[in-house]
């Protein structure tokens, strides 16, 4: 985890897997409220596809 990361989920403070960016609104988000892209990537991947970007957060 980089220094200052957060990883509480931004709709319910739930444990983050990832952040993702859709268009001009990025959330870091749980495994509940994660788009389906961002739960099928394996840890530490990132993807850019069009106006959104995801990445799944290293296993700790």
């Amino acid at each position: 985890m980089n220094a200052g990361e957060k990883r509480t989920c931004d709709v319910c403070g739930g444990k983050a897997i990832g952040i993702q960016i859709l268009g001009c609104c990025g959330s870091t988000v749980c495994e509940v409220h994660a788009e389906d892209r961002l739960k099928r990537m394996r840890p530490g991947e990132k993807m850019e596809w069009g106006a959104c970007f995801f990445h799944r957060f290293e296993e700790i």
